[in-house]
């Protein structure tokens, strides 16, 4: 990924932060010589530098076949959204552009498909995004749950390099930021506001000694 010095993150916390913020992300591989992407949600773990990722296929989708031999791609997608010349200080001097924030991580892949890691991967999922359900699905009252689960594969995706990339006009003006901060702040996206938030950080952790 093309990263720019002054759009560049090394902290790891950002990265936590992009994976609390959305797990839904794109894992990239080779299929048959071409590049070839599956949208999923993963588990993410961290301990210091260390990363790992964990989610599933369905048994159908190729990708798995032959991913474990090669080292892939995996896309954290932030929030992001377009800004206008006319929220700067001088317009006139100006282009559009779009603020975001992003995660590439590369690594290599394990696949798994014992019953109990599956079932595990698949619990967990299905506890974080039904915890604000009245009566939240639980894969263990799934009848015929074991046969549901021979039907994916697992996969854990160790980490060995990863890039950060958050774009929030930090090679702009005091002023044009804080015109590209007020517009977005009007907005009614969140990711609007989202970016807002992450260019007054920015914006003060730049004016900081």
């Amino acid at each position: 990924m093309y990263i720019p010095a002054h759009f560049r993150r090394t902290d790891l916390a950002w990265l936590d932060w992009l994976a609390a913020h959305d797990a839904f992300g794109t894992l990239i591989s080779l299929v048959d010589g071409a590049p070839f992407a599956t949208h999923l949600p993963v588990l993410y773990q961290r301990d210091r530098n260390q990363v790992l990722l964990t989610g599933h296929w369905a048994k159908p989708n190729p990708q798995w076949n032959a991913i474990e031999e090669q080292r892939v791609l995996f896309i954290f997608h932030g929030p992001h959204t377009y800004i206008s010349p006319r929220w700067y200080a001088e317009p006139k001097l100006n282009v559009p552009t779009w603020n975001y924030a992003t995660a590439h991580i590369y690594g290599r892949v394990r696949v798994f498909d014992e019953p109990e890691r599956l079932q595990k991967v698949v619990s967990t999922l299905a506890e974080k995004y039904e915890s604000g359900a009245k009566v939240p699905w639980r894969l263990a009252e799934s009848e015929g749950a074991r046969r549901r689960l021979s039907g994916i594969v697992g996969f854990d995706l160790v980490v060995d390099e990863i890039q950060l990339k958050f774009k929030l006009n930090q090679n702009h003006t005091e002023a044009n930021v804080k015109g590209v901060i007020a517009a977005l702040s009007d907005g009614s996206g969140s990711d609007s506001l989202e970016i807002a938030k992450l260019m007054q950080d920015a914006l003060e952790r730049k004016s900081r000694p």
